[in-house]
This record gives C-alpha cells, structure tokens and sequence, in this order.
C-alpha cells in the first residue's frame, strides 16, 4: 500500500511548485494562506456534524472564524506555541495590513492576522498535525462548539 500524499504535496505535484523557504514569505502573505486553511477547517467541521440549510452552515461557521474569534483563541494557545511558532504569530500581528475587518477592533484584527499567519506557516510546512491540535485546543480553550 503506497504512502498518501497531502493536499498540499498533491497541490505541489501537480501544478509544478517550486521549493520556497517558507520563512522568506511575508506575514501577510502567510495569512492570506492560513486565513483559507483555517476557513477550511471550520468548514469541514460543520458540515461534518450535520448537513443542513446553508444559511446555517454560514452562520454557525462565521462566529468561529471572525476576528474576534481567532484573537480569543491565538491568546488561549499563545502558552501552548513554541518560539517559533510565537515569532511567526508576532510577524504577523504586527505586519502593517492596509485593510481592517469590518466588525474587529483593530487589537483583535491585528491578532488575527497573526493567527492566520501561523496557520498559513504550518501549512506551507506541511504540518497539518500541528495546525489540527491548534484548532482542536483552541476550540476547547475558548469554550467553542461547533
């Protein structure tokens, strides 16, 4: 039995993507990344437990992944991150967005954005198990159903 690649090998594979150190990407660029990763996640999650109306799966999904959300979770795990997981999260925090999420304040938007940061370093990694136990503490931390 052959050994299953990742989505993100698949991705790599088929497309032709060339090796990049992960660590030379900007911080935005890594949420830009994170940020689908996370949203996929989620999703998966909430259909998993149950299929009903898409009104509904938008709903219950878009009060995890706002920025509110992801600040309160990234400050439950920022004890549980190693340093380079919380370099990667303050390169984002701190990066300079040009845009702002419409219902966040900017404290909690800016820790978001690191958030997502995060996410979109480890996926680049390929470290899905990481990203998973993340969300999974994260979730439990914040007290999040889903």
């Amino acid at each position: 039995m052959g050994e299953s690649i990742s989505l993100l090998g698949q991705i790599k594979e088929k497309f032709h993507c060339e090796p990049v150190d992960v660590r030379t990407y900007s911080p935005l660029t890594l949420a830009f990344i994170g940020d689908c990763v996370f949203d996929l996640i989620i999703r998966t999650v909430v259909v998993e437990r149950g299929n009903r109306a898409a009104n509904g799966l938008h709903k219950t999904k878009s009060a995890i992944v706002k920025a509110q959300s992801q600040a309160q979770m990234i400050e439950a795990l920022l004890p549980e991150l190693t340093g380079e997981e919380q370099s990667v999260y303050r390169r984002g925090r701190n990066a300079k967005s040009y845009t702002t999420a419409k219902n966040a304040s900017i404290g909690d938007y800016r820790k978001a954005t690191g958030f997502e940061a995060l996410v979109g370093y480890l996926y680049l990694q390929d470290n899905t198990d990481r990203i998973l136990e993340l969300v999974e503490k994260g979730l439990a931390l914040t007290d999040t159903q889903i």
